[in-house]
């Protein structure tokens, strides 16, 4: 027996059915590490949180009441698992990480750089939005699944934290186009 929709695999996961949870898996490993990257900007730290996640989620799946809001079950874990890890100080937290070496950097450097400078500057849940569309590709679709609000209400918010992040960009010189005039 095939199992498709969501709800079929929290049942299935919840009476054992190892393959389900598997498929679960699957499906919301990657939204998971995007949200754990959005709070702790480090991509390892964010691999090592979901996997963390989806251990509790194994184990606690039986307490799940609403099978229904699984990805926003998920999401919470995260969230807590992100935040415990901060605490714990295995995280720069909100400051991006900075891998480039490079000696001389260029004006495309330099505008990446304010990029990411600037979405992490902005409040946690604009920051989940914003790495989960424009950093990890998710459609507005998938991440009004996860964070579990309307696609409208992730819309609305996507437009805000672009103006935020429009603002900071404004502000220290970088916004518009190349063609600025003295």
């Amino acid at each position: 027996m095939k199992l498709n929709s969501e709800t079929q695999l929290v049942e299935a996961a919840q009476n054992g059915h190892l393959e389900s949870f598997g498929a679960l898996y699957e499906r919301y490993h990657s939204p998971m590490v995007a949200l754990a990257y959005s709070m702790l900007s480090d991509r390892d730290l964010a691999e090592d949180a979901a996997q963390e996640v989806f251990a509790i989620a194994c184990r606690d799946i039986g307490s799940l009441k609403s099978k229904e809001r699984f990805a926003a079950w998920l999401a919470g874990i995260c969230r807590n698992i992100s935040r415990q890890m901060l605490k714990a100080g295995k995280s720069r937290g909100v400051v991006p990480d900075n891998n480039s070496t490079v000696v001389r950097r260029d004006d495309t450097d330099d505008r990446r750089e304010a990029i990411r400078r600037a979405v992490w500057s902005l409040r946690e849940s604009e920051r989940e939005l914003i790495v989960m569309r424009y950093f990890d590709g998710f459609s507005q679709v998938q991440i009004s699944k996860v964070l579990d609000i309307s696609s409208q209400a992730v819309n609305g918010r996507l437009v805000r934290a672009k103006r935020k992040i429009a603002k900071y960009l404004k502000r220290n010189g970088l916004a518009g186009d190349n063609h600025e005039t003295s």
